[in-house]
């Protein structure tokens, strides 16, 4: 298999953490792949016409891509159980979908500063996905901990720990952590493991 790759990416993150955690990395190339909405540079458009990383290429050829996507797949192919069934899968979906929607809104707040020229910057659509963002780390931690607690790894707890890593390494002056010291002591602790060390971003 192949993965389209970027060590920037938090969406590849949680790729690349599921494959340390299950065993798989060995089994994986990974393939540079960069780029914007603007500019799609050398992302895998043959692969997914969005435009958008991860994408990962099967040995026969065919393509799978948006990280939930490749993640469920991996997931199954090493029938790791980091999508449990039953009542848990839905939180655990719930949760990836929460954090994906964090991310979301974190690389909206980078694309403006880095794509939009200066003069043309709109404070007030930054701020309103900041709010978007806090509300959903308020939820994490007044509705969540218990699930992000277990000691059953699932990809929920890895969804949401790329996503606040990421807010660390993209606006870690927006401090996510005031008031929310539960969710940072997870996170805290969360992070040390092997696989979120080996995946951290480039300085």
């Amino acid at each position: 298999m192949r993965l389209f790759h970027s060590p920037t990416s938090p969406y590849v993150r949680k790729v690349m953490v599921l494959l340390l955690e299950t065993g798989q990395s060995a089994d994986v190339t990974l393939i540079p792949a960069s780029g914007n909405p603007v500019d799609p540079g050398s992302m895998p458009l043959m692969h997914n016409p969005l435009g958008k990383i991860p994408a990962l290429e099967l040995a026969d050829g065919r393509a799978l891509y948006d990280s939930r996507v490749i993640c469920r797949y991996l997931d199954t192919r090493a029938n790791a159980g980091l999508y449990q069934e039953g009542e848990r899968l839905w939180d655990t979906l719930v949760l990836e979908a929460t954090a994906d929607g964090i991310l979301d809104a974190a690389i909206l707040m980078v694309y403006e500063e880095k794509i939009r020229p200066e003069d043309k910057r709109f404070a007030p659509w930054d701020d309103g996905q900041w709010t978007k963002i806090a509300r959903a780390l308020d939820t994490l931690q007044d509705r969540w901990m218990a699930h992000l607690e277990s000691p059953a790894l699932d990809m929920g707890q890895i969804a949401v720990a790329c996503a606040l890593s990421y807010l660390d390494f993209r606006h870690a002056p927006r401090d996510w952590r005031a008031g929310r010291e539960t969710l940072a002591g997870w996170y805290a602790a969360f992070e040390t493991r092997a696989s979120m060390q080996a995946t951290q971003p480039p300085a």
